[in-house]
């Protein structure tokens, strides 16, 4: 029997199906063949590369003696799991940072998680109370601590002195 949806919401139904075929010793050819589905087709969504759509859904249904939307609620779910996790990108408070600092790049564009290194060390170079403040709550000291040990040189005395007034090392 498989789970209510409310405790595997935001699951692929590839992952659902995968699971479930295992505890019956089946194959997806073996399901493809039974529901009438093209064997491609399942091996698609058991890998995760295909989505439900609803004709499919009530074939699974059938198979699994489920509710006919079942399966497109469960895709449907996964769907937005995707796209909310997607949207989410966590920025710092940009207003307690001065755009000028980054002068050299297209400040509205940082990809804040993949260059936090140059971010944190432009930032301990040329920062301000308030700037160094707001990148020790996004990054965190320990991220900021990890960060400033591979970082080889910074030719601004403010980087050390910034360092050691605000205790990150």
């Amino acid at each position: 029997m498989l789970p209510r949806l409310n405790k595997i919401k935001g699951i692929h139904p590839g992952t659902l199906l995968r699971w479930e075929l295992n505890n019956r010793n089946l194959k997806g050819c073996e399901l493809a063949d039974s529901i009438g589905e093209h064997k491609q087709t399942i091996s698609a969504i058991l890998n995760k590369r295909r989505d439900i759509n609803p004709s499919l859904s009530i074939k699974l249904s059938k198979e699994f003696r489920t509710d006919k939307d079942y399966f497109m609620l469960l895709q449907a779910s996964y769907d937005v799991k995707i796209i909310a996790e997607s949207e989410i990108k966590s920025i710092p408070n940009i207003n307690n940072i001065r755009r000028i600092i980054f002068w050299d790049t297209n400040f509205d564009k940082i990809d804040w998680d993949k260059n936090k290194k140059a971010i944190i060390k432009r930032i301990l170079e040329r920062g301000n109370k308030t700037e160094i403040n707001e990148i020790i709550s996004f990054y965190g000291r320990k991220t900021i601590s990890k960060e400033i040990k591979s970082i080889k040189r910074s030719y601004l005395p403010s980087f050390e002195k910034n360092i050691m007034e605000h205790n990150l090392v």
